[in-house]
């Protein structure tokens, strides 16, 4: 007689570490962010002139609008996730900016204009900097350099994007069938991404920060000088001042160079030329942030990472500044080493306040450090532009009149190196 077989139990198979997932889809959330709503703004502005014949400071106080009051959200969101959620926050974000969208298209009067911009600027930042940082932060200590500098890529994928997109859809179905595609599109995506992978949580999936084994210690990325701020406390501590200095002010000139660099390489070389450097500076910045994120080591004092990328910011002006219309070598070692650092500008002081101050407050300080950002670098174009005015007198093109111009973007990160490294706390 055969005894029957007693089947042998197997643990369960263990659960993949559902960071990765949620870094693939903050990455699809940022290039819906930062393709619409901060490489597509200059879009709208050109469409909303050509369907009304309204003046164009009017329209472009609007766009200004757009990132002014997108900064005051961004300065409000870790209130506005403990109230709602990450992941109904991100959603309801994709809603506004929808809706804004049509807002755009379909203003009869300028009032209604700047009403889309206040729904667009609002809605987009859910999916900026801050926003991405929110999603990525709790399923990722030692490697969140790499996690965030992966999600922030999208942000660059968005303009490469969404910049040729906008023309296509416009000129094949219009501005209003245009913004109902894109907005239905983005709502679709972001519902699904938000609710089926922002909202959960290691907690709730039984896992731990950058997939650990559950008991494994979770190694400490804090400063030992680090202390809680809560209040007004923040704003008194040194290093939250001068880390948000720098990034204003790296960003500030960041904004203005990049505004009018395509215009000033046109003449150098041609439409198609200026493209494609463009294009370059955008692959470069993808390619410095991941170099950085990848080969950062994890005891890295990374205020001094941060001062080595504006230095190479300001390598990247001066090549520019001193390149002729018929150097071109120089002018793309200009682009090339200027592009380096442009995702830097904007990953890495979120990494520096992860090691500065206490779990509790880094949200806190990454929002309002973006948030301060933005509200600067919202008034660098015509900053800049004047500049550009004041310096040349006549059509802006390389190798004359630009000193004014590249000058300031110099200062300006010289400034934020100074900043960054005022801020450093003593050793030990």
């Amino acid at each position: 007689m055969e005894l029957p077989i007693t089947p042998t139990l197997q643990p369960p198979a263990p659960r993949a570490f559902f960071g990765a997932t949620v870094v693939r889809a903050a990455f699809v959330l940022a290039i819906f962010g930062w393709g619409i709503g901060f490489y597509s703004p200059a879009i709208f502005l050109h469409a909303v002139l050509a369907r009304t014949g309204w003046a164009l400071p009017l329209v472009s106080s609007a766009v200004t609008f757009h990132f002014l009051f997108g900064a005051g959200v961004v300065a409000c969101l870790p209130r506005i996730h403990a109230r709602l959620g990450v992941a109904a926050t991100t959603a309801a974000g994709a809603a506004a900016l929808a809706l804004g969208l049509m807002g755009w298209a379909l203003a009869a009067q300028p009032w209604q204009l700047l009403m889309a911009a206040l729904l667009t600027g609002g809605g987009w930042v859910t999916m900026g900097a801050a926003g991405i940082n929110a999603i990525i932060s709790p399923w990722f200590a030692r490697g969140r350099p790499m996690a965030l500098a992966k999600a922030y890529n999208g942000a660059s994928l968005g303009g490469v994007i969404f910049s040729p997109l906008w023309g296509a859809l416009i000129a094949a179905l219009g501005f209003t069938a245009a913004t109902v595609l894109v907005g239905a599109a983005m709502l679709a995506v972001v519902g699904c991404l938000s609710f089926w992978v922002v909202a959960q949580t290691p907690e709730r999936l039984g896992q731990r920060p950058d997939g650990d084994a559950p008991g494994t210690p979770s190694p400490s990325l804090t400063s030992m000088h680090a202390r809680p701020l809560p209040g007004r406390l923040l704003w008194r501590d040194r290093g939250f001042r001068t880390l948000a200095a720098a990034m204003a002010l790296s960003l500030f000139a960041q904004a203005g160079l990049i505004t009018h660099l395509y215009s000033l390489l046109v003449s150098a070389l041609g439409a198609q030329g200026a493209g494609l450097a463009m294009a370059l500076a955008t692959a470069c910045a993808i390619g410095g942030r991941t170099v950085v994120a990848k080969c950062m080591p994890a005891g890295a004092e990374r205020r001094l990472v941060a001062s080595v990328s504006y230095a190479v910011q300001i390598a990247g002006s001066l090549a520019l500044a001193c390149a002729a219309e018929h150097q071109t070598a120089l002018i793309l070692l200009g682009v090339v080493l200027f592009g380096v650092g442009i995702g830097n500008a904007t990953s890495l002081p979120p990494l520096v306040a992860q090691v500065e101050f206490v779990k509790e407050d880094v949200a806190r300080v990454v929002a309002l450090i973006v948030a301060m950002s933005q509200g600067l670098w919202a008034l660098a174009p015509a900053t800049f532009a004047l500049l550009l005015v004041t310096g040349n007198g006549g059509p802006a093109h390389l190798g004359a009149g630009t000193g004014l111009y590249f000058g300031a973007t110099v200062l300006l990160q010289l400034a934020a190196i100074a900043c960054m490294l005022g801020g450093r706390k003593p050793a030990g």
